[in-house]
């Protein structure tokens, strides 16, 4: 036979190698855990990504609170360093007012010797000669000689007392407003220490008032008791009067039989005068025949007791027994249940050594694993 070269159908080799691409991408979907959708916890998955969510919200306010908190904190801070900045500022402008109108250095008590213009000055501290015939480059003054020492020297001697006196009134002024302060704060001592004796003594009035209306209520209580008491024991005496006149009248003391009766049969126990012989014997009868009854009833009870005595014994006699077959059955029962499962025990003994030593002695390779799970179908 030659060989011939057959034309190949194009649309099975098409669709074969359609069949093909279509497992293979059917299998890498199905052996990739990323895109595959097979057994997937949908609402699971949509109660994470809702857990996520809420989580990262919640997060996103938490921020936002902490950069308000933030903000404000430094807005705060930005106002008290400009508030500080500020109170600065101010200090320093008043403190340079006040060495500007308090401190100037006119006011020194030597500025007269260092002052630059008192070389210029016409007036009698002045060391200048008053004469003006003399030109810019005449010499006028030597060294060691002072023309105005003696007028300077009493201006400071006059500034000097000035300086002196003020500052002996300001203390003068200034031990008045203690002295006055002690006196005022003395007095006001002097004021807490009267109100608080008047209130000690008010609290004692109070006190003793108290007391007072307290004995007096007492004594009234006492008073009210006395006189119910003494109302109550008039009252008993009234009433034991009473009783004594009634008993004295009524017919109790009387010996007529007959007083202690009412119609029907009834007795009137406030004059009953006792029973008759008849009565007597009849009352000792029917209590012999009592005691009778109850003798025979207790024998009757006695023979009852005894007969469910013997019927107890007799019934503990036979659960005794019962309970000792019981358990001798018990014991019968676990020798045969010991024996059945030391049986059960050889016999999967053997039962092992035959699947491990003629059963199961061809172990399986790797390679034959590898066959399993190589398919999407």
């Amino acid at each position: 036979m030659y060989k011939v070269d057959l034309p190949v159908d194009g649309a099975l080799a098409a669709a074969v190698e359609r069949r093909r691409l279509a497992e293979a991408q059917r299998r890498s979907r199905v052996f990739n855990p990323r895109v595959r959708t097979l057994g997937v916890d949908l609402p699971g998955l949509e109660r994470q990504v809702e857990e996520r969510r809420v989580l990262e919200e919640a997060e996103r306010r938490r921020d936002r609170a902490f950069d308000a908190l933030s903000l404000a904190q430094d807005a705060v801070f930005v106002q008290g360093q400009q508030e500080e900045q500020e109170t600065r500022a101010q200090l320093a402008r008043e403190l340079q007012e006040f060495r500007a109108t308090q401190q100037c250095p006119k006011d020194s008590r030597d500025f007269d010797l260092n002052d630059p213009r008192a070389i210029h000055s016409d007036s009698p501290a002045g060391l200048t000669d008053p004469d003006a015939q003399y030109g810019p480059a005449s010499m006028q003054r030597f060294e060691g000689e002072d023309p105005g020492e003696k007028e300077r020297r009493r201006i400071q001697k006059e500034e000097n007392e000035r300086v002196l006196r003020a500052q002996i009134e300001e203390r003068a002024r200034r031990c008045q407003e203690q002295n006055h302060k002690e006196s005022v704060s003395e007095r006001l001592r002097l004021l807490e220490d009267l109100r608080a004796v008047q209130l000690s003594a008010l609290e004692e009035e109070c006190k003793r008032a108290a007391q007072t209306a307290l004995t007096d209520y007492h004594r009234a209580q006492a008073a009210e008791r006395a006189e119910r008491e003494r109302a109550e024991r008039a009252r008993e005496e009234q009433e034991k009067l009473a009783e004594l006149r009634q008993q004295v009248t009524s017919d109790l003391l009387t010996e007529q039989a007959e007083a202690g009766l009412a119609g029907g049969g009834r007795v009137l126990t406030d004059r009953w005068k006792g029973m008759s012989p008849g009565q007597h014997s009849a009352i000792l009868r029917e209590r012999q025949e009592q005691c009778t009854e109850r003798e025979r009833r207790r024998a009757a009870e006695r023979w009852t007791e005894a007969q469910w005595g013997q019927l107890q014994s007799v019934a503990a006699r036979k659960a005794r027994e019962e309970e000792e077959s019981a358990l001798e059955r018990a014991r019968e029962g676990r020798e045969q249940l010991a024996r059945y499962n030391a049986q059960l025990a050889q016999e999967q003994r053997l039962h092992q050594q035959y699947l491990e030593k003629e059963l199961y002695t061809n172990q399986p390779t790797a390679h034959y694993f590898t066959q399993f799970n190589t398919s999407s179908r």
